[in-house]
């Protein structure tokens, strides 16, 4: 690792700071702009500046900022909007609001369903076990908060959800404030705690539902349930939730395009 001189083309935040020489200047930009987010210099749903004022910031040109930002928008963590400038995404949008969730209807689509209904079954501070604290990267015994749920759509359960987030981070959370938020999920974690999810990485497999499960959502013991684990982060790569979710498929599908 290097160094890298402060020129003219290169941002002076960036001085100092450990570098890869191959590093292109608009990935370097951007990872400012990242460190800017992650600080909450700019929170979700306000704009940040413009590319010409981001431009004199870093001493670059206002192309580089504009690549830098098409990245970041690419990857729905910033909104451009015509006429009014670029955003912080935020999930109270309705291009996010279902962005980590790959389950369609056969007919139509989520929003033709209408917001999911939520019954919270139980919410509680807990001890991370071993693998929820792999998962979250905790220590074992650590504190945090256990949500189990169901999700209908219609009337219909679809979804049976455990969650588990560190306690620290979402000290205070209750059922009563996750079955009364009119939005989101993922919004409420933004304006109540300051926790934005980023990105989201699933495990995938075919189970067959159990009696308590077959109960909860309304189908017969040994029906084909999809399984989803999710880990979901937040800037910085730092694992925020742990979702285990159990997957209707009469009625859905998953649904992900490849690019």
């Amino acid at each position: 690792m290097q160094h890298l001189p402060v020129t003219p083309e290169e941002p002076a935040s960036a001085a100092g700071v450990d570098t890869p020489a191959f590093s292109p200047l608009y990935q370097q930009i951007k990872a400012l702009i990242l460190r800017s987010l992650q600080a909450g210099e700019w929170k979700p749903g306000e704009a940040i500046p413009s590319e010409t004022e981001l431009a004199g910031r870093f001493r670059v040109s206002q192309g580089t900022v504009r690549k830098a930002i098409d990245e970041l928008a690419a990857e729905n963590l910033l909104v451009r909007r015509q006429g009014k400038g670029t955003f912080v995404a935020t999930h109270s949008e309705r291009q996010v609001e279902y962005r980590f969730l790959r389950l369609k209807p056969d007919e139509g689509d989520l929003d033709s369903e209408g917001p999911a209904q939520r019954s919270i079954l139980d919410c509680r501070r807990a001890r991370a076990t071993g693998d929820v604290a792999r998962g979250l990267g905790l220590r074992p015994g650590d504190p945090v908060i256990q949500v189990r749920r169901v999700l209908s759509f219609k009337g219909v359960p679809t979804i049976l959800e455990d969650l588990w987030l560190p306690g620290v981070a979402f000290k205070g959370l209750t059922a009563d404030a996750l079955a009364s938020y009119p939005g989101p999920t993922y919004a409420l974690f933004e304006e109540e705690f300051g926790v934005r999810m980023v990105r989201a990485e699933e495990r995938i497999r075919a189970v067959a539902a159990d009696p308590s499960q077959a109960e909860l959502l309304g189908i017969a013991p040994g029906s084909p349930l999809l399984s989803v684990e999710r880990t979901a982060y937040t800037y910085g790569d730092r694992p925020m939730e742990l979702r285990r979710g159990l997957y209707r498929t009469d009625t859905h599908h998953y649904f992900n395009e490849l690019q």
